[in-house]
């Protein structure tokens, strides 16, 4: 199979970021690549062109990193709570989920992608919680959260049984 040297113009998940050099398959570089302004066949004129992309990578991973950093920083200031119902004894209809949390940080202003939330299985107790947030390559940060009733919480003891022991 032919393989083609290519320059990376943008960022692509899985192969490389801008001002990279790859090695790619001919049919995927013709046919993907190339028409969509993504990468540049490798010749003398376009390795003059790889610095200036890596500057510009450059300048952009270190946006990204300030940004992600922000965003930690508010992540650990922010404290929220999700209201479920709940039935007798305290137990939940349902669980919170990672969606819960996403669209409960974005009423909070914090906007986050679901694969950034590392939520180990759905929530399915009351009380106290944490979730790993992963903002950026070497920023991870720890979201802590309430899962409170939203009505009273009933005892599920009948106070029935204690009157029969009484009669005895």
């Amino acid at each position: 199979m032919a393989n083609n040297q290519i320059l990376l113009l943008q960022p692509i998940n899985g192969l490389g970021a801008e001002g990279d050099t790859v090695t790619v398959r001919a049919g995927y570089a013709r046919n993907f690549l190339l028409p969509r302004k993504l990468a540049l066949p490798i010749t003398q004129a376009n390795k003059k062109h790889v610095e200036s992309l890596l500057k510009a990578r450059e300048a952009r991973e270190q946006k990204e990193f300030e940004q992600a950093r922000e965003l930690s920083e508010r992540i650990q200031k922010t404290s929220i709570a999700i209201a479920v119902k709940t039935g007798e004894g305290g137990k939940m209809f349902g669980a919170v989920t990672a969606n819960d949390l996403i669209e409960r940080l974005k009423e909070e202003g914090i906007e986050l992608v679901k694969k950034q939330l590392l939520l180990a299985a759905p929530i399915k107790e009351l009380g106290s919680h944490t979730a790993e947030i992963k903002l950026h390559a070497d920023i991870e940060t720890e979201l802590k959260f309430e899962v409170v009733s939203e009505n009273p919480i009933e005892d599920s003891a009948d106070s029935s049984d204690d009157a029969d022991e009484d009669d005895e």
